[in-house]
């Protein structure tokens, strides 16, 4: 008998209108099962970059020293044709933006690392190998550090992206005092804060030309605003970029592309505006005849993030702007011409996949779209060569993050090149992954995956965590999920569905939820959670649910909405949502979607699980980083004294320190331990082999 389901959950067996590819171990290889270690002995992989003659590419590895508490990333290359890697940079410094030069003698990356002794506070700056041999040499010596660089098509200059100097930095130079008692921080900005960056004040970032000779370094942009994203124009001669010039770039996400030509000495010539979209304009990339530029747009921008982001293309020299996906409704990301300039390659983000495709420059509203890669698997970024060579980072359900080959013919399916994860991978017993499509409440088809443990049994009913994602835009998707797959070795099914909000499903899919937290998408991931009981997978009596971001603030509201959970853990969540104007960093977000405050109150109110906290039985875990401005830990900090006022379970852990994400290593490991002891505790699954949470105590 099937107790506590809807009364449309009652045939969602029958209800399911899809079962998606579902991958298993290959037999005869797996030893043991995944434990919390293995996160650091699985690094990720990042930022590839084909180099110009499309034999190599270099990428980021994520490392970490347990004993210095720390992570970094250290460079490494791949010979494309044999698959042969080598570690360029130390793991202990953290290296980030490769970038090979055009002519293919050097390779650039960013990185901290003190260019000379007794730099004690070392800033950022572009270092780069000769290829032909020899150590790592500084290229710039920049004050304020350098936050993003491109390299000109001859390979003379650099484009920088930097901050303005700190004035109080510049006051103080020549001062051997310089361990003064701090300042205070004044600020006029309606942005006053931003999560890993503190309060904002009047420094933006702008763009300036370095020669690598002569070390010569032109300021290119000016003004109260942050100009990013620089592209160079195949001939040298200009510099795309994305600026919002509005006049008040905090009260509006109005970016748009500009042109800013560049003299022969690297100094600004004249500044065009090219886009005119009200909505936000950026990832500017040139045609190979420097007569395009193709750019990512959102057309309406009073959907904020729920809107379609679209793939457009604008002349040059300005003009009439197309958007080549309209009728795709889907989100792209990171367009690039191919080679022979005919197509656009970027990322497409469809129904649990991501996948590179190509639409044609020429042609009507129907454009067709040409997908290079298909199938269950996540590829999460991509570079092409000038000659034509595309490399990638793809993933699948059992396969962590690897660089991968794409044939741009899309003849062949994807060859692998790196092999960081083999040994490990073929040593642990994972669980099976698969997709189903359920019924939400309304009828809406509702994608869902679900991880089983690696010793499932059919017919055996486990204890299951719904697993909800952040955002709400987002999705989750094929690629290696650690997360899932730890807490599938524990003993659990998990489910991670993508309820109405998120993407990869189109727009109204997406907008469904706008100014409706936690009702659309509250019945869509209790349909997934209802799906797995009646499916005879669940335990109805040993549910569990969480989430981080807002994933922890959907948790929150399932708290209030139900008593089903017997353990639940809501990270980087909110309750009183009043309480956070002002106090993160959404203060544009909050006033498109719900409203001001004080003229809406009514919404605000309405949508804050806080005001029904009352009604929460559920054990629940409350979670977050201490510096937290993105969705602060005051959010968690009030739920939890609310629960402890009315004598609920409940528990409180801030990490010291910790912004949205959760960075250091330590703190990782204890974040995991927690989960799996919060719900070994409540659910009985298995907690982790070592836990740092005390003993449980009543009431605790």
């Amino acid at each position: 008998m099937i107790s506590g389901l809807s009364a449309h959950a009652r045939l969602l067996v029958l209800g399911v209108l899809a079962f998606g590819v579902a991958l298993a171990p290959a037999p005869g290889l797996a030893q043991r099962s995944l434990e919390i270690a293995d996160i650091f002995a699985l690094p990720d992989l990042s930022e590839p970059r084909v180099s110009p003659d499309g034999e190599q590419a270099a990428y980021l590895v994520d490392s970490v020293d347990l004993e210095a508490d720390e992570s970094s990333s250290a460079l490494h290359v791949v010979e494309l044709r044999t698959g042969e890697t080598r570690r360029l940079t130390a793991p202990d410094r953290s290296d980030s933006h490769p970038r090979f030069s055009p002519d293919g003698r050097q390779l650039a990356f960013l990185s901290s690392r003190p260019a000379k002794s007794g730099d004690d506070d070392p800033k950022a700056q572009v270092w780069a190998y000769d290829l032909r041999g020899g150590d790592a040499q500084p290229l710039t010596e920049v004050e304020q550090g350098v936050e993003s660089f491109e390299w000109s098509p001859d390979s003379r200059r650099l484009v920088l992206v930097l901050r303005d100097r700190d004035p109080d930095e510049v006051a103080t130079e020549g001062d051997d005092d310089k361990e003064k008692r701090p300042r205070p921080i004044v600020t006029e900005r309606r942005q006053f804060k931003r999560d890993y960056r503190g309060y904002l004040t009047a420094r933006y970032t702008h763009l300036y030309t370095w020669s690598v000779a002569d070390r010569n370094l032109t300021q290119l942009t000016s003004g109260e605003q942050d100009d990013s994203e620089p592209a160079w124009r195949p001939d040298g001669k200009a510099i795309a970029f994305t600026s919002n010039r509005t006049g008040d770039q905090d009260a509006n996400q109005d970016t748009n592309v500009f042109v800013v030509e560049v003299g022969e000495d690297g100094s600004p010539a004249a500044l065009r505006q090219v886009t005119t979209n009200p909505g936000a304009d950026g990832s500017p990339a040139w045609s190979p005849d420097g007569a395009t530029i193709a750019y990512l747009t959102q057309i309406e921008p009073k959907l904020m993030w729920y809107a379609t982001q679209h793939l457009a293309t604008v002349p040059a020299a300005g003009g009439r702007q197309t958007v080549l996906t309209a009728a795709l409704d889907r989100f792209v990301y990171a367009p690039s011409f191919s080679a022979d300039g005919h197509e656009i390659l970027f990322l497409l983000e469809e129904s649990g996949e991501q996948h590179v495709a190509a639409v044609p420059v020429v042609g009507g509203a129907q454009r067709a779209i040409r997908r290079l890669t298909s199938g269950p698997r996540m590829v999460s970024a991509f570079h092409q060569s000038r000659s034509g060579r595309i490399a990638a980072l793809l993933s699948e359900p059992l396969l962590p993050i690897e660089i991968f080959t794409i044939d741009a013919a899309a003849k062949e399916p994807p060859q692998r090149v790196t092999r960081t994860h083999e040994k490990l991978i073929g040593e642990l017993r994972l669980g099976e992954v698969r997709k189903v499509t359920v019924q939400g409440a309304d009828g809406t088809p509702i994608e869902t995956f679900l991880t089983l443990p690696p010793d499932y049994e059919a017919g055996r009913r486990y204890p299951t965590i719904l697993w909800i994602h952040g955002g709400p835009v987002g999705q989750y998707d094929w690629g290696f999920n650690f997360q899932s797959q730890l807490f599938a070795a524990h003993g659990y099914v998990v489910v991670r569905p993508n309820p109405r909000g998120s993407s990869g499903y189109g727009q109204d899919f997406c907008k469904a939820i706008f100014a409706d937290w936690g009702n659309k998408d509250y019945d869509d991931v209790m349909a997934a959670v209802d799906y797995a009981v009646a499916a005879g997978l669940a335990d109805p009596d040993r549910l569990g649910v969480g989430g981080w971001s807002y994933g922890g603030i959907l948790t929150d509201n399932v708290i209030v909405k139900t008593t089903r959970f017997a353990a639940a853990i809501s990270g980087a969540g909110e309750g009183l949502n009043i309480s956070n104007y002002g106090h993160d960093h959404y203060q544009l977000e909050w006033e498109v979607e719900l409203g001001l405050p004080w003229e809406n109150r009514e919404l605000w109110e309405r949508l804050s699980p806080f005001n029904q906290i009352e009604k929460v039985t559920t054990p629940t875990l409350f979670i977050g980083g201490a510096v937290d401005w993105n969705v602060p830990i005051l959010g968690s900090e009030q739920m939890y004294q609310a629960l402890k006022r009315l004598g609920r379970t409940t528990q409180l852990v801030v990490y010291p320190g910790e912004h949205h994400g959760i960075s250091r290593p330590s703190f990782q490991t204890d974040r995991l331990e927690r989960y799996l002891g919060w719900y070994a505790r409540f659910l009985g699954g298995r907690a982790a082999s070592r836990t740092s949470l005390p003993p449980p105590s009543s009431g605790s």
